[in-house]
């Protein structure tokens, strides 16, 4: 007999082969398919709760224009979370950028220079949490608690508590550059997100460095073993947190064009929340950057629904303390699981 009078066809294998190889895909992105689900069932549920609200496209401008704010600082922290450190002096080194910008400005009267400025400020003072990090041997929790205290204090010291105008910027590039709206209602800090985010996924799962940085926060002797020069790539990542926070200082400044000495201090929770929202441990080896994009979304949304569905805005910071607090017994959980 043929194969099809026994009801058997060629497209019989493909058609298994294809279920498989979709069943391997989803073991290997469990956690970023579970956090999208997440992302959608809390949408839906917004959706539902409060239509007035999230059904027009109002709230979806102000989301594009607000939450990349913290969610670009997002990124490089999550690299360092993976890597089991922790970097709490982002929301300093936002607001010491900025005074760097106004410094090198009122200098040099050169807005682009005082650009280059604030990122080098930033580079320069994540090498410095790096190096206090690795060759003094400081657990990065302590290390930047201490420097997030000590350039909050700079910035007022250098800046004498005072805020600032910045609507010189707007007669430059640089202020439609980073917070203009070319593609209609888009604001441009919704684009270097995008940006950020891209480079950033493709640094952690296309480059040496994010395999090395997976597997220091796995086993760092045995990343040692293996050849990787755990101080150098630690210190790194701890330079790019600098990096992307000072620019989202600048944006952040640049998007309200006034300079306040108290910029970064509403970030912390939020970006900290979005990290581990996205399925990042707090204990290292695990996290990806799509899993923070979407995490940093959910978070941006939570108070602007809490408000909608009728609540205070009191209910934010509960809600946030306890999307951390769950998501460290999550990762406990399951680690112990493993083991």
């Amino acid at each position: 007999m043929s194969t099809q009078a026994n009801g058997i066809t060629p497209k019989a294998v493909p058609v298994y082969k294809d279920t498989f190889s979709l069943t391997k895909f989803a073991r290997r992105n469990g956690a970023q398919l579970g956090i999208f689900s997440v992302f959608i069932a809390m949408w839906a549920f917004f959706i539902v709760m409060a239509p007035d609200t999230f059904l027009k496209p109002q709230i979806y401008y102000a989301f594009m224009s607000t939450i990349p704010f913290f969610a670009m600082m997002a990124m490089p922290l999550t690299m360092i979370v993976i890597a089991g450190e922790m970097d709490l002096s982002f929301p300093s080194i936002m607001a010491m950028g900025m005074i760097s910008f106004i410094l090198i400005h009122d200098s040099t009267d050169s807005v682009a220079l005082a650009f280059i400025g604030a990122l080098a400020t930033g580079m320069f003072i994540g090498w410095l949490n790096g190096v206090i990090v690795v060759k003094f041997g400081i657990p990065s929790l302590v290390a930047t608690i201490g420097t997030q205290f000590f350039w909050r204090g700079a910035v007022l010291v250098i800046g004498q508590g005072k805020s600032g105008s910045l609507l010189y910027t707007k007669d430059s590039l640089l202020h439609p550059a980073l917070v203009g709206k070319p593609y209609g209602n888009v604001p441009m800090q919704m684009i270097w997100l995008i940006v950020i985010a891209i480079l950033a996924w493709v640094l952690l799962n296309r480059h040496k460095f994010g395999a090395h940085i997976y597997l220091i926060g796995d086993n760092v002797n045995s990343a040692k073993l293996m050849g990787v020069n755990t101080g150098r790539t630690r210190i790194m990542g701890f330079i790019l947190v600098g990096l992307v926070s000072a620019f989202a200082g600048v944006v952040a400044s640049l998007h309200v064009t006034y300079f306040w000495p108290s910029l970064g201090e509403g970030y912390l929770l939020r970006t900290l929340a979005s990290v581990f929202l996205g399925g990042t441990s707090v204990f290292g080896g695990v996290g990806t950057i799509f899993g923070t994009f979407i995490g940093a979304f959910i978070i941006g949304a939570i108070e602007a629904a809490t408000v909608a569905i009728g609540l205070t805005g009191f209910w934010t910071q509960l809600i946030y303390g306890l999307i951390i607090v769950l998501s460290v017994i999550m990762h406990t959980y399951l680690s112990k699981r493993v083991e």
